[in-house]
């Protein structure tokens, strides 16, 4: 088989960087003929295009698309749209992966073919959290690990023609989230079965929290809040309103924890910081995780009193 990877990426090029050159390092079974990366660089300005211009004899499985800045939903379908693969992974662009990343997902999906006898499957690998940039696949697993999505972009391969008839990506979803796990919504309605990859591990960086990054947290919560509405109009069922937090019980759930807004991210910054000076930045990641969920389901409610969505 042939296989297409599509990465989505905007303003990443340093982490981008260990992303494919770890693509690059790949051990390739029997039944892998071979494989090209299609980087879609959503109109970057951090000199993306120009380093990957420069690295094309480094990177000979590296194909560069571009487009001006509109979204990974509207990226990935062009990835797609433009792939010369009967498989297509989807990783995102702050992912590095391991020697056989590729191999252990196509073995797996050509054993999964053989045994449900159709390809109405997709494997879906491990992504381990990490802000070790200088050696990202050095960390371990940790319990907050374990992801509970059925669909998600940062670690999946699947058969092109099912992924086609899906209908791709909504590019509906042109704010931060859900535009993935809503595609794995179609997915599930046509039988398309998920199958656990353990061993195509994938080490997802992103930089250790500081207190700088917590307006831009807090304004992905709220593209997000948005988003999660576009997902419920179109699946509006009990499972939608449980994945985007859309419920009574995830109301009480945050106003309890954060004692009314009085936890917030501004009575939290003095323990936070001292956290983070600490070496805790974990640690106050997952404290400072009460406020936003509670600015995110507040801001669902909000929208959705504006749209008289109920």
């Amino acid at each position: 088989m042939f296989v297409s990877v599509v990465i989505p990426t905007y303003n990443r090029k340093k982490i981008l960087e260990k992303c494919l050159f770890a693509l690059e390092d790949q051990s390739l079974g029997d039944f892998i003929a071979g494989y090209e990366v299609i980087v879609v660089d959503d109109g970057s300005t951090d000199g993306t295009k120009l380093w990957l211009l420069e690295q094309n004899k480094q990177l000979p499985h590296v194909r560069l698309i571009e487009q001006e800045h509109a979204g990974p939903a509207v990226g990935r379908n062009r990835g797609v749209q433009n792939s010369k693969g009967e498989v297509i992974v989807f990783i995102d662009s702050d992912l590095v992966v391991t020697k056989n990343f590729l191999n252990f997902h196509c073995r797996k999906l050509l054993q999964s073919w053989t045994r449900f006898g159709d390809r109405l499957c997709f494997t879906y690998g491990s992504v381990v959290n990490t802000a070790n940039f200088d050696n990202p696949t050095s960390e371990p697993h940790k319990l907050r690990d374990i992801s509970w999505a059925y669909f998600a972009t940062g670690n999946v391969a699947i058969d092109k023609k099912v992924l086609v008839n899906s209908g791709l990506f909504d590019i509906g979803f042109c704010l931060y989230g859900w535009e993935d796990l809503e595609l794995g919504e179609r997915l599930r309605q046509m039988g398309v079965k998920l199958v656990k990859c353990p061993k195509a591990v994938g080490y997802h960086w992103h930089p250790a929290l500081s207190i700088e990054q917590i307006p831009a947290l807090i304004r992905i919560e709220k593209e997000r809040a948005k988003m999660g509405l576009v997902f419920y109009r179109k699946h509006p069922s009990l499972r939608v309103r449980f994945i985007i937090q859309f419920t009574f019980i995830h109301r009480f759930l945050w106003e309890f924890l954060s004692v009314g807004g009085i936890l917030n991210e501004r009575t939290l910054r003095p323990l936070l910081a001292f956290l983070i000076r600490k070496g805790y930045s974990g640690l106050a990641m997952e404290l400072l995780r009460i406020p936003l969920n509670r600015i995110g389901v507040r801001e669902l409610y909000k929208e959705a009193n504006l749209n008289n969505l109920r």
